[in-house]
């Protein structure tokens, strides 16, 4: 008995020793031993400015600056989110990673336990206002007098309005939003939308928000400029040295370019006008694929082409931003997964064939829906955004009493997964999601296929 006792006190022992050591060695890596290992443990936050997951890819635009310079080392990525600003240099500092690809904000504090590296960022906190014809712009702060601005309660931008209100000796209405379901994002489309007339936001959120609402005006500083960057372990001196090396050397590389207009300047919004159909009961050059297709998945051909209109405007070389490429907006490594190489993903043929393998597979994934009707809006809505982020949202719906089976309950959960509190749920497994695209796109391709079916015979 006594030996069975000494054996597991010495496993305990060895396993606490073996971790502690894990982590001292975690804490000790620079640049020579992740080059080393092969690997890069990388710390940052969900978020449509710094990582996502996308149709089942990683994306982001920090991950996607943070991927270039793993390739160019030859570096696996491992990711690790962490739930807020606070927890990510928490976390570095613990040795739960390398580095921090999240901008934290330079500060003489930070500075005596961090070295701030990679790409400097200077940012301001501008307007967010609706600039559709006929409304007015304003173009100078006292314009803020006599107005009403909105933001979330308490937020960095809540408390630059009340101090901006005390700079003008008063005037400006700050309404804040106490809603745990509301997040700047979604204050910013509310404006564009005419909801609410103002918000604030950073320059940056600004950019990119304004690919996907091309009718608001960020061109008003209200914030003072607040420097920021990635950030490694003062122990990591040799990291930080190859990171800020990679970004001088990499600015006016043209894949750091294409990197930049992808998520800045392409929109993300395609049009939602009806498409007109070509005559003589066609809809448009590729009917027939899209009917020899349909008949193998027992679906209408009319609502295949009404997913290829929204996907590519029948364009069959159209890349968007995130890469989905040809007639039916296929991401290249699900087209590969399909027997389409990267030579054929363009053809009209291949493409259709594929995203109907696509679509079958995503039949089956939600079989459990019996409605049909039903299941056609998630299967949509999956291929748009990739299964596992409509997997959360049902999972979200189903936990708070909602019936996982309705797209329209199921539709709410997923608007809530641009929160942390919401995708951060141990329900959810592909964390942070922008949903505003694919509820739009579930939408469009149902009414384009009911249009469709008026104007055009089965």
């Amino acid at each position: 008995m006594k030996t069975k006792v000494s054996v597991a006190i010495l496993i305990i022992i060895l396993l606490i020793t073996g971790c502690k050591r894990k982590n001292e060695k975690s804490s000790e890596r620079d640049f020579a031993q992740i080059v080393n290992s092969g690997e890069i443990n990388v710390l940052t936050l969900s978020g449509s400015m710094t990582y996502f997951i996308y149709k089942g890819e990683a994306r982001g635009y920090e991950y996607e600056l943070l991927s270039s310079f793993a390739e160019s080392n030859n570096l696996k990525i491992n990711i690790k989110t962490a739930e807020n600003e606070a927890r990510l240099t928490e976390m570095l500092l613990n040795g739960e990673g390398d580095l921090v690809a999240y901008n934290i904000p330079v500060t003489n504090e930070g500075k005596e336990t961090l070295l701030y590296c990679g790409r400097e960022v200077i940012n301001e906190q501008v307007l967010i206002q609706r600039a559709n014809r006929g409304d007015t712009v304003l173009k100078d702060v006292p314009e803020l007098i006599g107005k009403e601005i909105w933001a979330i309660h308490d937020s960095k931008y809540y408390r630059r309005l009340r101090n901006l209100n005390n700079e003008l000796g008063g005037g400006i209405t700050i309404r804040a939003i106490d809603k745990d379901t509301i997040s700047t994002e979604d204050l910013i489309e509310m404006v564009s939308k005419g909801q609410i007339p103002y918000t604030v936001s950073d320059a940056d959120m600004a950019t990119l928000n304004k690919t996907y609402f091309n009718n608001i005006n960020i061109s008003m500083v209200v914030g003072h400029a607040q420097r920021s960057s990635w950030v490694a372990r003062k122990s990591s001196p040799e990291l930080a040295s190859a990171l800020n090396q990679w970004f001088d050397e990499n600015q006016n590389d043209p894949k750091y370019k294409r990197i930049i207009k992808r998520y800045f300047e392409m929109s993300k919004m395609p049009g939602d006008e009806p498409a007109p159909f070509i005559g003589s009961g066609q809809i448009s050059l590729f009917d027939e694929f899209f009917k020899k297709y349909a008949n193998q998945i027992h679906w209408d051909w009319r609502l295949l082409a009404s997913i290829s209109f929204q996907e590519s405007k029948f364009t069959t070389d159209r890349v968007s931003w995130a890469g989905a490429t040809g007639l039916m907006g296929l991401m290249p490594k699900t087209a590969k997964a399909f027997g389409v190489s990267e030579d054929q993903i363009a053809d009209p043929e291949s493409n259709i064939k594929a995203a109907v393998n696509l679509i079958k597979r995503l039949n089956s994934s939600f079989s459990s829906i019996e409605n049909e009707e039903e299941r056609v809006k998630f299967i949509l809505a999956a291929y748009n955004a990739g299964s596992g982020h409509i997997y959360d949202a049902r999972a979200l719906a189903e936990k708070h009493g909602k019936n996982a089976e309705i797209w329209s309950e199921v539709e709410e959960y997923l608007k809530l997964k641009s929160l942390p509190e919401y995708y951060n749920d141990p329900v959810c497994k592909q964390g942070y999601f922008r949903s505003t695209e694919t509820i739009n796109y579930v939408r469009h391709v149902i009414e384009r296929w009911r249009y469709y079916e008026s104007k055009v015979k089965f």
